[in-house]
């Protein structure tokens, strides 16, 4: 854990409270966002009580323990992580020590988690795709690189799957660094992640850093400070692109309201604390491009309740320039990545950036998807039958698209025995002008399941024209 190495002044504490205690200092009190020590606890300034007394959030007071009359020393600084192309391939905590169990870091720098945010006069705006390789996501919501994209959805529906996914395809198309920040996430899922990135090949590009929701809320809340720390420097020393991934941003704000609770602060609008708007934006603006490199930020967002009016998630959007929307109806259907096309959305998809072609089969794509749904309750009133013979053609060309922006994903061959398949955008702007074409309407719906390229679909046509053509010749 870093330290910063000075002669400041000593207090003790004088009020204990779960993880917030009241200091008094002899002389010169601390500023809010210093860090105190006392002994291997680890105290961060949250509020100034009076002309001597501070109150701190504990960061890891469940390892150590404090009493009352414990001696508190001011480290003169911030809190510090190390950064440097050595922790590349390591994981590591909030406070910037590693929990992978291998050697310690050796050449880095150390940097304050509470980095500036980028002004406006160096920020660069490119209007340029940021290609996933996933069908779905290229078509409907293309990303914006340097941009901020939220997936949205309840628990179970996918988040954290497509957030793997997209480490899995980015770090071999992109020249760039993946940081990985899981905020208030299982254990399972880092131990997890860390031995799948090595299997792929991957992990020397990457670095995770950690708050896991067995941790203090201050801990929770300030991971993705040091993350972005780490992902500062490699876009400002190093200049490289970064690919920010966050998982689950919800859990910061959560983080943040427990922290608001322990400091005493009254609750705002259903419960949250009352300064969510500007700790949210204080983390989020950090994430910008400029001259020396971009950052692209990928954030899963858990929604109480699929409730899109909570405020967390509310305020959320407002930061985002893409939000890909996972429905829980689609994920019981079994169709992954169970990516909602008309509640989803990207600013980049105008005919001035993906240009006129992409733009005119997503817009087909999501009419014939807006047609089917206002067709749904007819279909379960009547039956399938009562449809006129335009509707019927509609309700077949959806159900194809629906089948073809499917996708098995790599991260997932384990567990469903399909290799995974990464689709080129014009790839899947081929396929979707194909279906829409009505090129393969005589094929079964289910044969655009689980398939990559369109060109899959041809091939296992002709490998099946091929096993009847030589049953007939047995025969």
């Amino acid at each position: 854990m870093a330290n910063v190495e000075a002669n400041h002044s000593e207090g003790h504490i004088v009020a204990i409270q779960g993880s917030v205690v009241d200091i008094r200092f002899e002389r010169e009190r601390p500023t809010i966002n210093q860090m105190l020590r006392s002994g291997d606890v680890v105290i961060e300034v949250a509020a100034l009580l009076d002309a001597t007394t501070v109150r701190g959030l504990v960061l890891n007071a469940a390892e150590h323990g404090l009493a009352l009359g414990q001696r508190v020393t001011d480290t003169g600084g911030p809190i510090m992580i190390p950064v440097g192309r050595a922790v590349l391939g390591r994981m590591l905590n909030m406070f910037g020590e590693l929990i992978d169990g291998g050697p310690e870091l050796e050449d880095v720098a150390l940097r304050s988690i509470h980095g500036e945010i980028v002004p406006l006069s160096r920020r660069q705006v490119r209007s340029e795709i940021f290609e996933t390789g996933i069908k779905a996501i290229d078509l409907l919501c293309p990303l914006e690189r340097g941009g901020k994209a939220g997936l949205f959805g309840g628990a179970g529906v996918g988040k954290t799957v497509l957030i793997t996914e997209m480490i899995n395809n980015m770090v071999g198309k992109y020249e760039g660094v993946s940081l990985f920040c899981g905020i208030g996430e299982r254990c399972r899922e880092a131990e997890e992640l860390y031995r799948e990135m090595g299997a792929a090949g991957v992990r020397d590009k990457t670095v995770m850093v950690f708050g896991q929701m067995n941790e203090s809320p201050g801990v929770r809340f300030r991971v993705g400070h040091s993350a972005m720390t780490i992902a500062e420097y490699f876009r400002d020393e190093a200049h490289q692109d970064v690919l920010m991934l966050i998982d689950n941003i919800f859990r910061f704000v959560q983080a943040g309201s427990e922290v608001s609770g322990l400091l005493g602060r009254i609750p705002s609008r259903v419960g949250y604390q009352p300064t969510l708007g500007t700790e949210l934006s204080a983390l989020e603006e950090r994430i910008a491009s400029t001259s020396s490199g971009s950052m692209t930020s990928i954030q899963a967002v858990y929604v109480p309740a699929d409730d899109f009016t909570d405020p967390a998630a509310t305020h959320i959007f407002s930061h985002l320039s893409a939000s890909i929307v996972l429905s829980r109806k689609r994920a019981s259907q079994g169709l992954y990545p169970a990516i909602d096309p008309l509640q989803s959305s990207a600013n980049m998809l105008t005919p001035g950036v993906v240009g006129r072609r992409h733009y005119h089969v997503a817009q087909a794509v999501r009419h014939v998807f807006a047609e089917y749904e206002e067709l749904k309750d007819i279909i379960a009133m009547l039956g399938l039958e009562e449809l006129s013979e335009g509707d019927r053609r509609t309700v077949a060309q959806a159900r194809r698209l629906e089948r073809f922006l499917t996708q098995p994903f790599f991260s997932t061959e384990a567990f469903t025995g399909r290799p995974g398949r990464m689709v080129s955008l014009k790839d899947t702007i081929e396929g979707c002008e194909r279906i829409l074409g009505g090129e393969f309407a005589a094929l079964p719906e289910q044969a655009f399941y689980m398939i990559g390229a369109i060109d899959a679909l041809e091939q296992s046509g002709a490998d099946e024209r091929a096993r009847s053509a030589d049953r007939e010749t047995g025969e």
